[in-house]
């Protein structure tokens, strides 16, 4: 498996193409994928580049990183693993239903 690259400060209107585009002159390219809001559907401004090989990888870091594309400056460096999520939202709500649990007396 090769080396998985972060890329931001990308312009919004870049493409997954694009990208690849820029990757494969330092190397072979697996995968480029720009992350997109999951509502909008529009580029978040990061993504990333898998390689084919480490050397390949690190080639591609050392000539992009600070580079320019479409008038922003990239940030390219290693990508570092995922880390877990916490929480999951929500929750949280004290007391009891309507009426609080209290009986009402006549």
């Amino acid at each position: 498996m090769g080396s998985k690259i972060y890329v931001g400060g990308l312009p919004y209107s870049a493409t997954e193409q694009e990208l690849s585009d820029l990757f494969g002159r330092h190397g072979a390219v697996a995968s480029a994928r720009i992350i997109t809001d999951k509502f909008t559907g529009q580029s978040r401004g990061f993504g990333f580049v898998e390689m084919s090989s480490d050397a390949e990888a690190q080639a591609a870091v050392a000539a992009l990183n600070g580079a320019e594309m479409g008038g922003r400056t990239l940030t390219v460096n290693e990508a570092r693993p995922q880390e877990p999520r916490t929480g999951g939202g929500g929750g949280g709500f004290g007391g009891g239903g309507a009426g609080g649990g209290k009986r009402d007396r006549y």
